[in-house]
């Protein structure tokens, strides 16, 4: 049986209505797996960094970066909203989380901060975490499948290339250099 695949790289999620496969690798990042279990509305998104807003704590720090990232606010207010769109109704909603590894081992531990930001996210949205594998040191692969919540993840105990840690480092730097920018982003 075969059976339409789509691949997240960071900054992005998406949703689906029918019988599809949600793939990414994570290291630092995380993902959130959300869906409507009575529906079978569900997505995933994969975000670098937690935001930097009224309901951070100081211990995140006030860097450039931190003060820019709102990628995970929005990683998790779109996925949400785009379900909640498609026809999921919010009393139905489960989570899965995946991710937070520290696998950049010369920055801080951004994984620790993006555990912290979800975890606190979700409870603060009065939703429930039903099923989680973070922290650690490995990267991990997931597969997600919305319509029945199933998931298939592996830790990845070696790295072939340097693939995962030059994307997350690159998508880093774009960060950054968004920042520096004002946030600006144009387009045709």
């Amino acid at each position: 049986m075969s059976l339409p695949a789509a691949k997240l790289l960071p900054g992005e999620f998406y949703v689906s209505i029918r019988g599809e496969m949600i793939v990414t690798v994570l290291g630092s990042c995380i993902s959130a797996c959300v869906r409507d279990r009575v529906h079978g509305i569900g997505g995933m998104n994969h975000f670098m960094l937690p935001a930097q807003n009224e309901f951070s704590s100081s211990k995140w720090g006030n860097s450039t970066v931190s003060s820019s990232s709102r990628y995970g606010n929005w990683a998790m207010e779109y996925l949400i909203n785009e379900i909640l769109k498609a026809g999921g109704e919010r009393r139905y909603l489960e989570v899965k989380i995946f991710g937070g590894g520290n696998v950049l081992s010369n920055m801080t531990d951004i994984g620790k901060r993006n555990i912290e930001f979800v975890e606190e996210y979700v409870a603060r949205e009065g939703l429930s975490i039903i099923a989680k594998d973070v922290g650690d040191i490995y990267p991990r692969k997931v597969l997600y499948f919305p319509d029945t919540g199933a998931v298939k993840m592996r830790k990845l105990r070696s790295v072939q290339n340097d693939t995962l840690i030059s994307r997350e480092r690159a998508y880093l730097e774009k960060i950054k250099q968004r920042s520096q920018d004002g946030g600006v982003e144009l387009f045709d």
